[in-house]
């Protein structure tokens, strides 16, 4: 991941490649704070009422569960997906 900025990586949409679901784009990230190495990606909930309301919950996906950062994509290989409030 040498030379992708944060904006860069908000522009890919997230795939698991466990099941194909297209789990939206980065809002956040979690650091280390010793290190300043990403621990996780952060992705928004999904919408509720057919979009119009924006889900206060949030996937948080570790970074050891990136399997593959692309062009456009990056891909994910998560069975469990773990939601906060």
């Amino acid at each position: 991941m040498a030379n992708t900025t944060y904006h860069q990586l908000r522009e890919k949409e997230i795939i698991n490649i466990c099941d194909g679901a297209c789990l939206g784009r980065i809002s956040d990230l979690e650091l280390d704070d010793c290190t300043g190495q990403i621990c996780s990606i952060v992705v928004p909930g999904p919408p509720k009422l057919f979009g119009l309301i924006r889900n206060s919950e949030e996937l948080v996906i570790p970074f050891c569960s990136i399997q593959k950062i692309g062009d456009d994509v990056i891909l994910v290989d998560i069975r469990d997906l773990k939601q906060r409030e």
